[in-house]
């Protein structure tokens, strides 16, 4: 099994710098702030976008610093407002948001993705911030009615199939392989995940697998193929039978 990354619970981050996909919704309210992740990038600059830059354009306007739209468009103004930000607060002035800006903002989750990306390259993880945000949507597609602990081994069984021969070697491909997955044929795998889902991926990320090592789970009741009956069942957690 590849060494697992350990990320902050309530963080999500994709892998590219300078540019990120929106997980939000386009309405936003101030509990939606406090109770969804909204981390997407590491260190956001000039023409990033998404969520994160919403929040860092929220903050900003509120602190009288951005005189803009918050819109979650990284562009000159927000340039801008940074570095006025930054000058006040005694930071490098480069219009550039990373760490030392963030604590000074308060954006304590996106701090937390920054120095846990930096303990990752530190320990050599094959395992990337994208990789727990994908896994995260499998696991609230696939099985967002079930236990925390149902949810945890859905995400264990992906990383098992990650770390067999059998399968192909990346989150990414163990998902979207052809027909492995209900959520994907059906694009529930489109769905935001939520905080469950996410400390749920974290958990499996990190090592537990409720599952014993196995490399499948089937639904009883809806279940249609009789090739995954045949297999040797591991152990059972709520509606799902798991088995290698």
């Amino acid at each position: 099994m590849k060494k697992a990354i350990r990320i902050g619970l309530a963080a999500l981050a994709l892998a590219t710098v300078g540019s990120a996909t929106a997980v939000f919704n386009n309405f936003y309210t101030s509990e939606d702030y406090a109770s969804t992740p909204y981390v997407q990038t590491a260190v956001l600059r000039q023409g990033a976008s998404g969520g994160e830059v919403k929040e860092l354009q929220r903050r900003l306007k509120e602190w009288g610093y951005y005189k803009g739209s918050v819109d979650g468009v990284y562009g000159k103004g927000t340039v801008e407002a940074v570095r006025l930000f930054q000058k006040k607060n005694g930071l490098t002035a480069d219009g550039v948001a990373g760490i030392d800006t963030f604590k000074a903002l308060g954006m304590n989750d996106s701090v937390r993705v920054l120095e846990n990306e930096q303990n990752n390259q530190n320990s050599g993880s094959n395992y990337t911030s994208s990789d727990l945000y994908l896994l995260a949507k499998c696991i609230y597609a696939e099985a967002r009615g079930e236990s925390y602990t149902g949810q945890v081994a859905v995400g264990a069984v992906i990383l098992n199939r990650v770390a067999s021969s059998s399968f192909p070697n990346t989150v990414a491909g163990v998902i979207y392989q052809k027909n492995a997955f209900t959520a994907v044929s059906d694009g529930q795998i489109n769905l935001e995940p939520n905080k469950t889902a996410m400390n749920a991926a974290s958990d499996a990320l990190n090592g537990w697998d409720p599952t014993y090592g196995c490399l499948y789970y089937y639904n009883p009741a809806v279940a249609t193929s009789s090739w995954i009956f045949g297999r040797q069942t591991v152990t059972t957690i709520g509606k799902h039978v798991f088995a290698i």
